[in-house]
């Protein structure tokens, strides 16, 4: 790959790894800000900690997963945020098709579409495996 051409392909990749580190961020400082974002009402007690846990931790690893990559230039770093995106998509399709959820469409696109740039960046972009 050109140089110019891993440039672009880096600040692509680190556009979304910006994106979840700040959602994750949210979830921990402003839960109440954010999760309307995601079409979420706010939970309280065991929800509500579930909520700011769990969607922090998988903002938090999928952001900080991809800077690593960017920064040690190693290919492994990307896998975690690339399965997790996935996954996340995987689970709104079945929530959609098997538990009546909404379907929703944009979500499931952005998780895969990035999912796909992570995988590009994963064979493009390490310098060393």
């Amino acid at each position: 790959m050109k140089k110019p051409m891993k440039k672009l392909m880096k600040v692509l990749v680190l556009l979304p790894a910006v994106l979840f580190i700040t959602m994750g961020l949210r979830w921990l400082v402003n839960p109440g800000g954010i999760a309307p974002e995601l079409g979420m009402s706010l939970e309280r007690g065991l929800g509500l900690s579930s909520q700011v846990g769990d969607l922090a931790a998988f903002f938090l690893t999928s952001g900080s997963c991809v800077l690593f990559a960017l920064v040690t230039g190693r290919r492994l770093w990307y896998y975690p945020p690339i399965m997790l995106l996935l996954l996340a998509a995987t689970g709104r399709l079945i929530a959609w098709a098997i538990h009546g959820a909404a379907f929703t469409g944009s979500m499931i696109a952005f998780e895969v579409v990035v999912a796909v740039l992570l995988l590009a960046a994963s064979r493009w972009l390490p310098e060393r495996d």
